[in-house]
């Protein structure tokens, strides 16, 4: 048995489904050697039947059988809300078909020909995710029917549970903006589908992406974070997938990079859109391979990660310019979530300012300061367009600074003076940055428009003399967060 079959997940049964008999058996004896209970199925109807007989914790299905595709199966069960974990064979190079079954839910995706190690483990990861769901009371249902405990009310004190609890409740906020980021974590975690964090600089994208690993059955493993703007290009190769001794100048030894750092756990990819081409070209190998060639080395590793990534750049604007790779993007952002700036959700301000008081107190070792209503006034009124890293800051300059009990700030130290400004011939009020001030503007004025007319882009572009099109290029293009990201009931698609 391999060291990712556990007791507790011996018992498990898994149903195989796929039309060459000679692959079946081979993925029958795997799974049978690990001490899985199998059932297998050579079509789409065969699979149904089995289905409707019992509960299986994992199902791998072949891309094409003879009467459908797996992605209708896919559809199917996750029509019925089914709890089984579903894995997706593909074939080889076919990446649209591996994005196209974990937008649809899959958990996971194997690429034929298959190896055998890395099918072992995926199937192991599905089923312990599909274990920890029961035993936190959600998605363990039987067929046809659904667990009523929602994925966020994980019992405390249960190892990864507690941690996942712990990390959501770090994203502090209870706006609408707020509560349907944290609704996406709970569902995205579930599977080893890619993630794409968008949002301004400051607004908590690693605060995000850590929260999807605590959230997800890879909770247990490391989470290795990587900044892709802070590492020199002709180092970018050796940090990702490690280097051999002797490989390059000042290699005295083999070391690792960070995919296998990242093994069983996530990889954060943070300001991925800093990457150059060339590398582009290497990362969008390793996550479809699964496998990285160290520096200096013959052989290949296989890395078993997830990707979550993260990037304050509009990255579909960079494709079309031809800075960033059209198939790396589509690889990367398979689920996205956007982080609200805090202009967006400022009614979180008071709660964001009593946690990061909490926090700046207890790093210091003194009590934590009062923060008055007059205090709160002015920080709704202030821009903050550094969003919560720029309140952080404030407030840890304000602890620092203040006398007494209560806090004072001063806000004129984080204004930003351009040449412009500096300049005394300069006209008053004259922007340092055109576009960027007609940005906000534009943006503003969407915004407006959008919550008058109840988030109905239709309504909205009317409003303003704009086409849906037009309407729907600038939210994207000006990062407007929408309620669901979807199209409200009454708005013609």
């Amino acid at each position: 048995m391999s060291p990712a079959a556990s007791p507790a997940s011996t018992s498990a049964q898994v149903l195989v489904v796929d039309d060459e008999p000679d692959l079946r058996t081979l993925y029958e004896l795997t799974l049978l050697r690990e001490g899985y209970r199998v059932e297998a199925a050579g079509t789409l109807a065969q699979a149904w039947q089995l289905l409707r007989e019992r509960r299986f914790d994992a199902v791998i299905t072949d891309m094409r059988l003879p009467d459908g595709l797996g992605l209708e199966l896919l559809h199917g069960m996750s029509n019925e809300q089914r709890s089984e974990r579903c894995i997706v064979m593909t074939a080889y190079g076919s990446a649209e078909n591996a994005v196209e079954a974990l937008k649809a839910g899959a958990f996971d995706y194997l690429t034929k020909p298959v190896d055998l190690k890395q099918f072992r483990a995926v199937v192991a990861s599905a089923i312990q995710e599909s274990s920890l769901a029961a035993r936190n009371g959600r998605g363990n249902a039987p067929p046809g029917k659904t667990s009523e405990e929602p994925a966020t009310h994980a019992r405390s004190g249960e190892g990864p549970a507690a941690g996942a609890q712990d990390a959501v409740q770090k994203m502090v906020g209870d706006s609408q903006a707020m509560r349907q980021v944290k609704d996406r974590i709970g569902k995205v975690a579930r599977s080893m589908a890619p993630v794409l964090v968008r949002g301004e600089s400051g607004t908590g994208k690693e605060l995000a992406a850590r929260a999807i690993h605590a959230c997800s059955h890879r909770a247990a493993g490391p989470f290795v974070a990587v900044n892709c703007s802070a590492i020199p290009e002709n180092l970018l190769e050796a940090e990702f997938f490690g280097a051999r001794k002797g490989s390059y100048t000042g290699a005295t030894q083999d070391r690792e990079g960070y995919f296998q750092a990242a093994r069983a756990g996530t990889l954060f990819l943070d300001e991925i859109g800093d990457l150059p081409l060339a590398m582009q070209s290497k990362l969008l190998r390793a996550i479809q391979e699964r496998k990285v060639r160290p520096l200096g080395s013959t052989q290949e590793d296989s890395v078993d990660v997830r990707i979550v990534s993260a990037t304050h750049k509009d990255l579909a604007a960079d494709v079309q310019a031809g800075r960033f790779r059209q198939d790396l993007y589509y690889r990367l952002n398979v689920i996205e979530i956007l982080m609200p700036p805090l202009r967006e959700r400022r009614e979180d301000l008071p709660a964001l300012c009593e946690a990061l008081l909490r926090r700046i107190a207890h790093e210091s070792d003194m009590p934590v300061p009062t923060l008055s209503p007059s205090v709160v006034a002015q920080l709704l009124r202030h821009p903050l367009g550094g969003n919560v890293r720029e309140l952080e800051n404030l407030l840890h300059r304000a602890v620092a600074l203040s006398e007494g009990d209560e806090l004072q700030i001063d806000f004129a130290p984080t204004q930003v003076q351009t040449p412009e400004a500096a300049d005394p011939q300069s006209a008053p009020g004259m922007p340092g940055n055109l576009q960027s001030y007609l940005d906000r503007q534009e943006r503003e004025i969407l915004i407006k428009a959008l919550q008058e007319c109840g988030f109905n882009r239709t309504a909205a572009a009317t409003r303003l003399g704009l086409s849906l099109r037009q309407i729907r290029y600038r939210i994207a293009r000006l990062n407007i967060a929408m309620p669901n990201g979807d199209t409200s009931p009454n708005e013609v698609p």
